[in-house]
């Protein structure tokens, strides 16, 4: 390998690592921070961060998030579920994919949002509270697996929203195994004309995305807590949101 490869991605680990350290003491132990955390709900919505979805494939990654979700949601821990993430890396819309999974596990189309503009972790957070704000939400939380909630946390002062709560999945809680997966139609997510980021921004690009560029940028212009896009103040169905999608 190149030796400045190895240097980038050596600077690239250590950085995750350091950025990770203040949410340790919460991410290590997600049994302890599930109890603190859940004194605060129910919570309006919690935001669940997209990941590339392969044809044919529930990725294990996917499923965790979703189904913890779903618990959240059947528990009365979450009263809305915002799925994040627009169509990346394949040319399937990440947010709808979780959405059809969310719904066959019995979440009620009213009560899954879509946000599908994000395509950097940074940006599942900013523009779903945009879209929580905008529907009215006032607790908010996100709901995904330890390492993103720890690399997410950073952003909470940097983008202004100190209302973020983060609930780690309990995987202990889960119990996979014992619901079969759910069967939907991929291609209701799937985009015609896509194109993959990686063909649409270099890698240092797709790295500054990830850490808030984008963001910072966007708010230093408009000078305000949370500008972002304009999702519109009504309560948007999951068929109505993939139809205004395609």
């Amino acid at each position: 390998m190149n030796k400045n490869l190895i240097k980038i991605a050596s600077i690239f680990v250590v950085m995750t690592i350091v950025m990770l350290l203040p949410g340790c003491s919460s991410i290590l132990n997600p049994e302890k921070n599930f109890q603190s955390i859940v004194r605060h709900a129910p919570f309006d919505a919690v935001i669940v961060p997209g990941f590339p979805h392969q044809k044919d494939n529930w990725s294990i990654v996917v499923k965790c998030r979703v189904h913890w979700a779903v618990y959240l949601y059947h528990k009365g821990i979450a009263k809305n579920i915002i799925f994040s993430g627009s169509a990346v890396y394949t040319p399937y819309v990440e947010s709808e994919i979780m959405a059809l999974y969310a719904q066959e596990m019995g979440v009620p189309k009213e009560h899954i949002f879509i946000e599908n503009k994000a395509e950097h972790t940074s940006e599942n957070l900013y523009y779903s509270y945009v879209l929580a704000k905008e529907n009215g939400f006032q607790s908010i939380a996100v709901a995904s697996d330890m390492v993103q909630c720890g690399f997410l946390k950073q952003f909470k002062n940097k983008f202004k929203l100190n209302d973020v709560k983060f609930i780690p999945i309990v995987y202990s809680d889960l119990k996979l195994k014992e619901y079969p997966d759910p069967i939907i139609n991929q291609e209701e997510a799937f985009v015609a004309d896509f194109v993959s980021l990686k063909e649409r921004e270099s890698f240092f690009e797709r790295y500054r995305g990830t850490h808030g560029y984008k963001i910072k940028k966007l708010l230093k212009a408009s000078k305000q807590s949370y500008p972002g896009p304009s999702y519109g103040m009504e309560k948007a169905s999951l068929e109505h949101s993939m139809q205004n999608t395609h």
